[in-house]
C-alpha cells in the first residue's frame, strides 16, 4: 500500500483543503495511507516547506506541491 506524508501546519486553510482532497480520493476507492506532519515542530521542515505548504510526499521522495487539483492528485497517486 502506498504511503504519503502531507506537510503543513495546523493553522493552514490550504492544508485542510489538501487533506479533504486526499480523503475524497480514499472515499472514491484509492488505496493509500497518509500522515500529516506539522512543519512548525521542526526547524528543518519549516525551512524546507514553510513557503510552499501543503506538500504531499510519497515514500520514494516524489512531491506534489500546492496548488493541485483533484485530477492532478489522482495522477500523482496512480504513479
Amino acid at each position: 500500500m502506498a504511503q504519503y506524508m502531507l506537510y503543513g501546519t495546523t493553522a493552514c486553510h490550504l492544508c485542510e483543503l489538501a487533506q479533504e482532497l486526499l480523503l475524497s480520493q480514499q472515499n472514491a476507492g484509492s488505496v493509500f495511507t497518509f500522515d500529516t506532519v506539522d512543519i512548525s515542530e521542526s526547524e528543518e521542515l519549516f525551512q524546507r516547506y514553510g513557503l510552499v505548504i501543503p506538500v504531499l510526499q510519497h515514500t520514494d521522495g516524489r512531491e506534489l506541491n500546492w496548488p493541485f487539483s483533484k485530477e492532478q492528485l489522482a495522477l500523482f497517486l496512480a504513479y
